[in-house]
């Protein structure tokens, strides 16, 4: 079969070859890739190799990875120990961030693996960016396996499970404190405040997706903040008719020529927003919005800072006087993907809109240069099974247009 292998540090030693098909075991099956998307945390363990906190130790020249965290799959092949659970022909998405110790190949971990409580699908596991993918005891005994219920669901839309899932978690951590009246014991209300503000700073992929998943929520407004006035456009664009159609006031706005505070203070007579995601990697972002918040709000720290640069300036004053909670998360659970699904199938998100690139698996390099170049703004998603020459551009993805590529068209 194809796959996206990985044997060294840095892009000279990753490469789409043909690797022998695995073969399941007694309690493992094996499953056909329907499509795999690409993510940008593969820079990090390109970059990084062995010394990537989920590959521990692996000697990459002798037991290279095939990557790929993110897809959709079938099974075709299933262990004898699992057909009375599993069968051919019942489609997944596998949750990769797999909490359970390692049970295959143990040897291969820095000290036999002692202390590794977690592995990772597309790391020390075999990934999505190959024609077929080994599902171990592993990802069975941690639960990972979510089914895809309705049959005629695109397998992109699938695919993009996995990074949707991670703004479900993310917002799952978010938890206000209500009290009805002051004589009533405060409830917990958990997720973004209904009826509320609330504000994502960083309009980027995962940016959108957060306004996506907060539309469901049914605050009255929604304010996008970015520099890049293309990411707003999109916003509006592609999100734009939906909030209206819900009633909410979606407002895309570009703090360089916009005030972010001011307008927020505008919708809320100076009280503030109910919730502030900041779904951008920067410093300066973080350390802005938290002017932003309101009494009793949430501060979501979405976006990831490179290790060195991950202390800010935290105005400890809000956090007293204001009574605000700060959370984030990284990645999502088996829960969070189920939940993904579930939204995605009564349409209160829409995968296709995230999606802005369409290939081959003989793309999947290209595409982690252009997304290390910031040449996507977007998700790319690659059919191993469908040879295609050239990359195709999209500004969304349905399900009709999946079915005209695969039927070549």
């Amino acid at each position: 079969m194809r796959a996206l292998v990985l044997d060294g540090v840095g892009f000279g030693h990753l490469q789409v070859r043909r690797v022998p098909t695995p073969r399941p075991g007694p309690g493992q099956m094996l499953a056909r890739v329907d499509a795999a998307g690409i993510c940008t945390s593969l820079l990090k363990l390109v970059e990084q190799g062995p010394d990537h906190s989920q590959v521990y130790g692996w000697d990459l020249g002798r037991f290279p990875l095939i990557l790929g965290d993110e897809g959709s799959v079938t099974l075709v092949e299933v262990g004898q120990d699992l057909q009375a659970r599993y069968h051919p022909g019942e489609r997944y998405v596998i949750q990769p961030a797999v909490n359970h110790p390692p049970i295959n190949h143990r040897e291969r971990y820095r000290d036999g693996g002692r202390g590794v409580a977690k592995v990772a699908v597309g790391y020390t596991m075999s990934g999505h960016l190959a024609e077929y993918i080994l599902i171990t005891e592993e990802t069975v005994a941690a639960g990972c396996l979510l089914p895809i219920r309705d049959p005629s669901f695109p397998f992109a839309h699938a695919a993009m499970s996995e990074p949707l899932s991670c703004c479900v978690s993310a917002q799952d951590h978010h938890v206000h404190l209500v009290q009805e009246t002051p004589l009533e014991p405060r409830q917990v209300v958990k997720g973004l405040k209904p009826g509320g503000v609330t504000v994502v700073v960083g309009a980027g992929a995962m940016g959108r997706m957060h306004v996506d998943l907060a539309l469901s929520y049914n605050p009255r407004a929604i304010l996008v903040a970015d520099l890049v006035e293309a990411r707003l456009e999109l916003v509006r664009n592609l999100l734009g008719p939906r909030a209206t159609k819900a009633g909410i006031d979606l407002q895309a706005l570009n703090p360089g020529t916009i005030d972010l505070n001011k307008r927020v203070n505008e919708l809320t007579n100076y009280r503030g927003a109910d919730d502030v995601i900041v779904a951008a990697g920067s410093k300066k972002a973080i350390e802005s919005a938290q002017s932003l918040v309101g009494r009793g709000a949430v501060l979501d720290l979405f976006g990831g800072l490179k290790k060195g640069e991950d202390v800010i300036g935290l105005d400890t004053g809000i956090v007293h006087y204001k009574e605000i909670n700060v959370t984030g998360s990284s990645g999502g659970s088996p829960w969070d993907i189920a939940r993904t699904l579930e939204l995605m199938l009564s349409r209160e998100i829409d995968a296709g809109c995230h999606i802005t690139r369409i290939g081959d698996l003989e793309h999947a390099i290209e595409f982690l240069r252009m997304v290390m170049a910031q040449e996507i703004d977007g998700k790319a998603v690659v059919y191993p099974h469908r040879r295609s020459a050239e990359i195709r551009a999209v500004k969304s993805w349905s399900a009709q247009d999946e079915a005209d590529y695969l039927a070549g068209c």
